[in-house]
């Protein structure tokens, strides 16, 4: 054989004795056959073989089985964020004429693509109050084909009851899909209370050290996933395997991490409560944030991320504020190493359930630094509210 050739073919090599702990990290857009017969039959090896990478390789598959067992599922797939797992799975299961109903405190992105993108296709979405089930068992149609949950909403942190909407969800033969990014299957299981699909935005707790985008769709139907990930391929959607190794090796640690920012996240409310500039603090755990009855039924626990909704008097002030943090940084998203806050607009973004607190909420998302550290970044920011509203009222 030429040096040329032998520079890129690669020997075989025994892996008789040899086991890691790691995910190996399994690189390939072509998959090469043993013969001309396996190529010919490549599509009777069934949605579990492999073909093509863009179709999976054994790190995005052990990342997929892993979800599933979280959750309690029959399958996972994988998209490239979030937002793309959730605009996937109502691109693939609504067609035109059909209904979806959404939950007005939606994360804003997904109003956005159902607004104008599912709009398009001529599929109407309707938006609903998340803690009114009478209102909602009034706009389900023989029309409607899904109903979408966010449990906690990622602003506001409405809890929903989400036994109650699959059960009228259902009985209307539609489907019920629930965006489950603020608890993971950690803390709540929404297959489980009657869901049909769950998605996870992995950026977040999964990944857990802000440097990858990542969803994932975990069904309890086979047909619904088949459904979806011959969309997925039609589309050429698929994830790379260096990200799947670095969601893999983020889940190793979720559980601490999220252990460690909802303890630390339950200090700083407690410190953030009763101060004379803080009007109220959204948080399921909390009792009197929306919902709180329904996260202490069905949650078994709660992430480190809450928000903060000031006076009126201290709201306009909010923005500035933040310049004066140490330890927090500015910025969306959540469940990182590093603690977050996002002055959040409401008002813009809702359509049924009317917003009547000042426009702007602070959203904190607990990291893992120390908790005296990020303490003392909270008293700064009540020390300068402090100084711009020395009445301290709500004028």
């Amino acid at each position: 054989m030429n040096e040329w050739t032998r520079c890129v073919v690669t020997p075989e090599v025994s892996h008789e004795g040899f086991a890691s702990l790691a995910v190996p990290v399994y690189r390939a857009s072509t998959i090469p056959f043993a013969d001309a017969q396996a190529y010919a039959t490549r599509r009777e090896r069934g949605e579990e073989g492999y073909s093509y990478g863009l179709y999976g390789t054994p790190t995005s598959r052990t990342l997929e089985r892993k979800i599933t067992d979280l959750h309690g599922g029959v399958r996972t797939l994988l998209a490239p964020s979030g937002q793309a797992a959730i605009a996937l799975a109502m691109l693939h299961l609504l067609e035109q004429g059909d209904h979806v109903l959404i939950p007005d405190t939606v994360y804003p992105p997904v109003r956005d693509f159902a607004d104008q993108d599912l709009g398009r296709l001529g599929i109407a979405a309707r938006y609903y109050d998340p803690t009114d089930l009478d209102a909602l068992a009034a706009m389900i149609d023989d029309r409607t084909r899904l109903v979408w949950a966010e449990s906690p909403g990622s602003t506001t942190m409405e809890v929903q009851d989400l036994s109650a909407i699959a059960d009228l969800a259902h009985r209307r033969g539609a489907l019920v899909g629930c965006d489950n990014t603020w608890a993971s299957p950690l803390y709540f299981k929404p297959l489980r209370h009657g869901a049909d699909i769950v998605v996870e935005a992995l950026t977040k707790f999964f990944g857990g050290h802000s440097d990858v985008l990542m969803g994932s769709l975990t069904v309890k139907d086979p047909a619904i996933a088949t459904r979806i990930r011959a969309g997925l391929g039609r589309m050429g959607v698929g994830v790379s395997p260096d990200d799947c190794s670095l969601v893999l090796r983020g889940m190793e640690t979720m559980a601490l991490r999220m252990d460690h920012s909802a303890r630390v996240a339950r200090a700083l409310v407690e410190r953030l409560q009763g101060h004379a500039l803080v009007h109220r603090i959204l948080y399921p755990a909390l009792p009197g944030s929306p919902g709180h009855d329904l996260w202490k039924r069905d949650f078994s626990g709660a992430s480190g991320v809450f928000s903060v909704v000031f006076t009126a008097a201290a709201a306009p002030h909010v923005g500035p504020a933040l310049d004066v943090l140490k330890t927090f940084a500015i910025g969306a998203s959540w469940g990182g190493t590093r603690s977050l806050a996002a002055p959040m607009p409401v008002r813009a973004v809702r359509s049924v359930r009317a917003w009547t607190d000042p426009d702007t909420v602070l959203r904190l998302s607990v990291g893992l630094e120390d908790e005296d550290d990020l303490a003392a970044d909270i008293d700064l920011l009540l020390d300068y509210l402090e100084r711009h509203c020395p009445s301290g009222g709500s004028a």
